[in-house]
């Protein structure tokens, strides 16, 4: 039997760094990637990828709800056609960015309220 260990990380941003990313990265098989809404930027999500590139892990979006201030965990009403853009817009820039450096996007999450809501309306 294979087990996958995920982790949610790149979730810091700007000036400030949240978690031990590169630490964690031998102890994990997946990765679910910040894409830059509820934490993260486009240099975290690279550098991130980079990481899970040199440590064999596999990367996969962490899609949430635009909310930086309250890191994705504010509940916030959105019709089926907002979540499916919001994670096509989050998706795509990480699809971008992983292709950019050679990786491809294994799997798909979502951080927060985002996935809580999402499974209690559907």
């Amino acid at each position: 039997m294979k087990i996958d260990i995920s982790a949610d990380v790149g979730e810091s941003f700007g000036r400030w760094k949240l978690g031990y990313d590169e630490e964690l990265m031998p102890f994990i098989s997946s990765a679910n990637v910040a894409c830059g809404f509820h934490a993260g930027d486009p240099l975290v999500m690279r550098h991130t990828v980079r990481l899970c590139k040199k440590y064999g892990v596999r990367v996969g979006t962490h899609v949430g709800f635009p909310d930086l201030m309250g890191f994705g965990r504010r509940l916030m009403a959105l019709t089926p056609e907002e979540y499916l853009n919001y994670s096509l817009y989050q998706g795509g820039a990480l699809q971008a960015i992983a292709r950019a450096e050679g990786e491809e996007l294994q799997h798909f999450t979502w951080h927060g309220s985002a996935g809580t809501s999402f499974n209690a309306d559907n």
